[in-house]
């Protein structure tokens, strides 16, 4: 059977809504629905019924004075979140680079992401055993190393938020099972400045990571070591890879203008 065209995958209404979007450029900041119905070459009504739904989200926003449109304050977070994720990356690369050649393991930077974990680049270990990719990975937070130093650093209200259940799901046979031994695990991480993944969420597999904050002093992602648990030794983790992972992470910080 004959693979199909990504073409023929294009749903109209969202490909008419992108191209609504797409109007705002330049020096053009606010449109009418008259204009716009020329532009996209649709019926007023199908104008109508895109700038309802995108208004509702938050992309779109009516000028109550002009009754025209604008780009709203959703498009303005999308652009931030691009822009934030692409610097990260663009400084984390050589570091990410450092860490395997230091070490010779698998080392990630990582977001924090409706309460997972989201892994957005990696660079791999040269050895046969190694940890799977988990680039573009959605993670539970409260069972990998970098989600926990994001969760430390989190207010009270805004985990029990996260976490209205006492228990939690079961991945290992060392995965955090409760709401209290996970709080406890917090506190201790953001005291020490660090966090551990000791097969919490794949059996044979331990982490450490350590957070990378941005000029505003924020949290904005994580440098992480993984490794498959034979050559993650207690001892290697404390006195090779947490050293090295806070280094990195520390030096990632500087270049996105933390000022310890």
């Amino acid at each position: 059977m004959p693979k199909k065209d990504k073409s023929e995958y294009i749903i109209q209404a969202v490909s008419h809504a992108l191209d609504l979007l797409e109007q705002f450029h330049d020096d053009i900041d606010e449109l009418g629905v008259t204009e716009l119905s020329k532009r996209l070459k649709l019926h007023k009504n199908n104008v109508f019924r895109l700038l309802a739904t995108l208004e509702s989200r938050g992309y779109i926003e009516q000028n109550k004075a002009t009754e025209n449109y604008r780009l709203g304050l959703k498009s303005l977070e999308l652009g931030q979140t691009f822009i934030k994720q692409m610097g990260l990356l663009r400084q984390a690369k050589p570091i990410l680079d450092q860490i395997a050649a230091a070490c010779n393991e698998t080392s990630y930077v990582a977001i924090f992401k409706d309460g997972h974990s989201v892994y957005l680049d990696v660079v791999e270990t040269d050895l046969t055993v190694r940890v799977v990719s988990r680039v573009g990975s959605r993670l539970p937070a409260y069972a990998t190393a970098s989600g926990k130093v994001h969760l430390a650093h989190m207010s009270s209200e805004e985990l029990l938020e996260m976490f209205p259940d006492e228990k939690l799901p079961t991945y290992t046979p060392t995965s955090i099972t409760t709401r209290e031994e996970l709080f406890r695990e917090l506190a201790k991480i953001a005291e020490q400045g660090y966090a551990l993944d000791n097969e919490e969420l794949d059996a044979g597999v331990r982490c450490i990571a350590a957070p990378i904050r941005d000029y505003t002093r924020r949290i904005v992602g994580a440098i992480s070591i993984s490794g498959p648990a034979m050559r993650m030794s207690q001892e290697r983790m404390e006195n090779e890879l947490t050293p090295l992972a806070i280094k990195a992470a520390d030096d990632l910080s500087t270049r996105l203008g933390y000022n310890a």
